[in-house]
């Protein structure tokens, strides 16, 4: 069995869209919470107001594959929610050194 993979994301947010933004997350959350091999999600918001990435999304999966298949049906099932402006930059990680 394989070790599981963490999803690090963080999002530049737009002037005025931080709720939006958090509305967004919490929508496709909510989808992947009920995905095979989710384990957990936190949002993590920055200290610093003038920060590039003000949200960054940390997940844990149970593999690489549970991921992108729940991302291929979360893109299928909500690729209408949208927030203009703002943008991600998805990537998985494994766990190297403790």
């Amino acid at each position: 069995m394989s070790a599981p993979v963490t999803l690090i994301n963080p999002f530049k947010v737009p002037a005025g869209k931080l709720e939006a933004a958090i509305e967004y997350w919490e929508a496709h959350r909510d989808f992947m919470t009920q995905q095979p091999g989710y384990l957990s999600t936190q949002l993590h918001q920055s200290l610093d107001e003038g920060a590039t990435y003000q949200l960054i999304n940390v997940a844990i999966w149970q593999s690489e594959a549970d991921f992108y298949q729940a991302a291929q049906k979360m893109r299928q099932a909500l690729g209408h929610i949208q927030v203009e402006g703002l943008s991600g930059n998805p990537a998985l990680y494994r766990v190297i050194r403790t």
